[in-house]
């Protein structure tokens, strides 16, 4: 199947422009490439020849163990969830009081886990909240 053809002929990329840039000026250009949203030594080309904008994006690596923190904590939270979730379905299909008693001491057990990591991710957001308001 061929591609559609545009409807306006005069947006087409039709006339090329070739040049030679120096060793520097070319790892600069692909940059752009690696961190902008452009796709192409070419496509970079374009847009700096038509003073088009070009959006370069910068990751700041400084988050990234903070990041990883909270995202460990959250796989935590949900692996304690989903413990109870089971205990609290054994305790509704439990017949004798001493089975309930079991699985309330049990749901406690996790609530008091639950309680331990929200203080970790309350010590880990106040850190990052100190980060982020010093810049």
């Amino acid at each position: 199947m061929s591609r559609k053809k545009a409807t306006d002929q005069s947006t087409l990329y039709t006339r090329p422009v070739r040049t030679r840039v120096t060793e520097s000026v070319y790892n600069r250009l692909n940059a752009f490439v690696g961190h902008g949203d452009c796709h192409s030594i070419g496509e970079v080309a374009r847009r700096v020849l038509s003073k088009e904008k070009i959006l370069y994006v910068l990751k700041d690596g400084s988050m990234d163990t903070a990041m990883e923190e909270l995202i460990a904590i959250r796989k935590e939270l949900n692996a304690i969830g989903t413990n109870i979730n089971q205990v609290t379905r054994h305790f509704h299909n439990a017949s004798t009081s001493d089975q309930r008693l079991f699985h309330a001491l049990k749901v406690a057990e996790q609530y008091n886990k639950v309680g331990d990591k929200v203080e970790l991710l309350l010590n880990e957001i106040s850190l990052l909240a100190k980060k982020w308001l010093q810049k």
